[in-house]
């Protein structure tokens, strides 16, 4: 493929589902990424497209909300990975609140297997994967139904989720910052996770690496309020990401990564409150600990320290 028709099937691909990774990108035009990046820098200096982490999107700053069709299709396996890992932090018994997406719509078809669950949602996507399950309880909200992304949104909704009370929730969006927090296109969704937020005890963010860095135009859970962000394992290349993944966790933020080619790493109980922040290593960053900087763990290694203690911990309990 000449660079005009590679340039061309990716501008393509950004207009239609508003942000593209640069691995997404990699596949479709079957090249390297670094062949892409030399694209995607040579479409953002015309003005046709911005650059965010790992990927690109429209221009303007701020990405705009793909339909399910697109997102469907979307970093797939990043989101199974995902998916597995955030499925480890829900209990037997636990009543939670799953928002609307293709990455939770990952997470319900797993907590299918969670006797004694009760899961409220305003996603027909999320209720549906749980319609078979014999020990797990679906509480849908009411509302209007959001045909893109096939989610009840507006004032019924909102009303329905008036005086509830779970242990967590499991979100995602259309964008993740430290600054801002996670976000997303459209004010009637937003309107309704902002609500779920206030119905759970703790917030846990599902968003695979093309959400690092965008920004889109709704607030829906401010970084103060986000207890964990489950998501993948950026590019070794990725600075700007692992950057963002830091400005988070120096936030307070618990980051949970699961690990390229499908496997994962464990994520720890969450505590209770925001007083401690679990030191998360990130790819290619370094922290300073005790008044001197020291290279970073890999995540993995850290990670499983964190599970054997959770093991520990667990047979202290019995």
């Amino acid at each position: 493929m000449f660079a005009a028709e590679r340039r061309q099937l990716i501008l393509e691909m950004v207009r239609a589902n508003g942000a593209v990774s640069l691995r997404e990108l990699a596949r479709v035009v079957q090249t390297s990424e670094v062949t892409v990046r030399r694209d995607v820098r040579a479409l953002e200096a015309e003005g046709l497209l911005d650059r965010r982490h790992g990927g690109a999107v429209l221009p303007g700053g701020f990405t705009r909300e793909s339909g399910f069709p697109q997102k469907s299709h979307l970093a797939t396996a990043e989101k199974t990975a995902i998916a597995d890992l955030a499925a480890g932090l829900v209990e037997e018994g636990e009543a939670i609140v799953v928002g609307a997406g293709t990455t939770t719509q990952e997470l319900a078809r797993r907590l299918a297997r969670v006797p004694g669950l009760t899961v409220v949602t305003n996603s027909l996507l999320v209720a549906q994967a749980l319609a078979h399950a014999n020990r797990v309880e679906v509480v849908m909200t009411g509302g209007t139904l959001r045909g893109s992304n096939y989610a009840l949104v507006g004032s019924g909704a909102e009303q329905s989720l008036q005086g509830l009370r779970v242990s967590r929730a499991f979100l995602s969006g259309s964008g993740l910052t430290a600054e801002r927090g996670l976000s997303t296109s459209n004010m009637l969704s937003a309107s309704v996770d902002r609500a779920l937020v206030q119905a759970a005890g703790e917030v846990v963010v599902l968003a695979d690496h093309t959400k690092l860095g965008a920004d889109t135009m709704f607030q829906t859970v401010p970084t103060d309020l986000i207890t964990r962000l489950v998501t993948d394992e950026p590019a070794a290349h990725d600075d700007r990401a692992a950057a963002e993944l830091q400005a988070l966790a120096d936030q307070g933020v618990q980051i949970a990564v699961a690990g390229a080619g499908g496997t994962q790493t464990p994520a720890d109980p969450a505590p209770p409150g925001r007083t401690n922040r679990r030191d998360m290593p990130l790819p290619g960053q370094r922290r300073t600990h005790g008044g001197g900087p020291q290279q970073l763990r890999g995540t993995a290694s850290v990670l499983a320290e964190q599970g054997d203690r959770a093991r520990v911990a667990d047979l202290r309990r019995r």
